[in-house]
């Protein structure tokens, strides 16, 4: 039997090649390593709320929204009443739009060149007076179409004021985030240094990288947030406003809630005179006709921005045809209707501005057009009131393409004409939603409200696809679909502009 010998292994190969020191702290480098945490492309409802002046300017729109909703559906309700006519009722409600283009032609270059404090409250303070004026006793239907027409012309400003200025307050936080940021890149780096001597170097700046992306906010993705949000507002006031406005219609006279709605509108001037601060033009120079068609005309001049402007113009002003017909379509349930409505276009506006990544949300502004036509095709078969429910809030969710289009346009327009650009869009949309009120009630007066819906859903789904096609054909496009799919700021006003037509934006 042979014998085993032990191998013999030299003792210094048991020593260590590095302090023991050293190789622990070489060890850290293969733990696991955490993922840093998902970077938010945009910013929290809740941090917008602690932005100086969004508060005030988000009040004041709320009470606008509100008071537009009560009085539009007071004022519309008191015509049809008094006249049995489908299409005075419309354009008593929707009527104020179609002077915006008048607006937007001649006053729309004091959108960036006039003080925004001084502008939205002195319009605010036009609407109370208006609104008180059209509750006097005995005057006639046509001097009521007249009051709603005079004040459409000081609402043209009102879109591009506010637009601009929530651009404007949403950019300055942005900048004020940089540089916090930059303050504390000092204390950063040294933090990171002594975690580097201790052997946590990698970590600390996983954990700096993460902050980073955190804190830094792009400009535009905090306006797309800002108008998603006021959009929800403009929602929630909506449903409670008609709500409470069907309501008030049953115990009150119409009068009486106009004066209510007067009262509001007087409310919404104190909070942004007192809540808003004193801010330069975003331009210099007066307003005056030739420099907004300049100004317009520039803007005009681009095929995509073209494109959006029609995007955010046609489908959704054809839409709001139907819903001018809600009164002669259920007189006493109106207000379900656009109560209906208003929840639609909240659960759309959550969707696209809070859970749709980039990526997926420019491609839906198109599917979203379609979507707000298509349900109001059903009334063709003269739904009873709870299909007709259905079918409105499925359409409603529609108006969330707003925000993408909203979006576009900022991405395709010059910083100093943002305010006349976002003015342009409300005007145009205001302009073919009384348009499109006025044809709807004309189809309706000949025909039957439910034909009438059926026949403005058809040509907005037809315009859809036309722009569609059209945004593909287009040469040299920046982003996928800028047509009426606009991809991926707000710019309602909200989708169907608070309360459409009515409300002094």
């Amino acid at each position: 039997m042979s014998r085993h010998h032990p191998i013999r292994v030299p003792p210094r190969q048991y020593e260590l090649s590095r302090p023991l020191a050293t190789f622990r702290v070489t060890a850290k480098q293969y733990r696991p390593r955490k993922a840093p945490p998902e970077t938010p492309d945009m910013p929290s409802y809740r941090s917008l709320l602690r932005t100086p002046e969004f508060t005030p300017l988000f009040l004041g729109a709320a009470a606008q929204n509100a008071a537009g909703t009560v009085g539009g559906l007071a004022l519309g309700t008191l015509v049809f009443r008094a006249t049995g006519s489908p299409l005075l009722s419309a354009v008593s409600m929707f009527g104020s739009s179609l002077a915006q283009m008048l607006g937007a032609t001649f006053l729309l270059s004091g959108a960036d060149r006039l003080p925004p404090r001084t502008t939205l409250t002195v319009i605010s303070l036009a609407f109370a007076a208006g609104t008180a004026a059209q509750a006097l006793p005995g005057l006639p239907v046509g001097g009521v179409l007249a009051v709603v027409l005079a004040l459409g012309l000081v609402a043209s400003l009102g879109g591009g004021v506010r637009w601009g200025l929530l651009n404007e307050i949403l950019a300055e936080d942005a900048e004020d985030a940089e540089d916090a940021e930059d303050a504390e890149d000092a204390e950063d780096a040294e933090d990171a240094e002594d975690a580097e001597d201790a052997g946590d170097a990698e970590d600390a700046e996983d954990a700096e990288k993460a902050k980073d992306a955190e804190d830094a906010k792009a400009t535009k993705g905090g306006y797309l947030t800002g108008r998603s949000l006021f959009n929800m507002m403009s929602g929630l006031t909506q449903i409670t406003g008609y709500a409470a406005g069907g309501v008030l219609l049953t115990a009150l006279p119409a009068r009486t809630c106009l004066l209510l709605a007067a009262g509001l509108y007087l409310t919404a001037a104190l909070v942004l005179r007192f809540g808003l601060s004193t801010r330069a033009p975003r331009a210099t120079g007066r307003p005056s006709a030739s420099a907004t068609w300049r100004a317009n005309a520039q803007l005009w001049s681009s095929r995509p921005r073209r494109l959006t402007f029609l995007g955010l113009w046609l489908p959704n002003g054809m839409v709001v045809g139907c819903e001018s017909l809600y009164v002669s379509y259920a007189p006493h349930a109106a207000g379900t209707l656009f109560a209906c409505g208003a929840f639609g276009m909240f659960a759309g506006d959550v969707t696209v501005g809070r859970l749709l990544r980039p990526a997926v949300r420019r491609r839906l502004a198109t599917p979203l057009l379609l979507l707000l036509a298509t349900p109001y095709l059903l009334f063709v078969t003269h739904p009873p009131l709870s299909v007709a429910a259905v079918c409105v809030t499925l359409a409603s969710a529609g108006f969330g393409a707003s925000l993408i289009q909203q979006e576009r346009l900022m991405e395709l327009t010059p910083g100093e004409l943002t305010g006349q650009a976002l003015g342009l869009h409300s005007s145009g949309m205001l302009t073919m939603q009384g348009v499109s009120a006025t044809l709807a009630g004309a189809v309706a007066q000949l025909t039957s409200p439910a034909a009438a819906m059926t026949v403005m859903a058809a040509g907005s789904a037809c315009v859809t696809l036309t722009l569609a096609t059209a945004a593909r054909r287009s040469p040299g496009r920046s982003s996928p679909e800028p047509g009426p799919e606009p991809a991926s700021p707000s710019p309602s006003p909200s989708a169907r502009e608070a309360a459409p037509g009515r409300s002094p934006s």
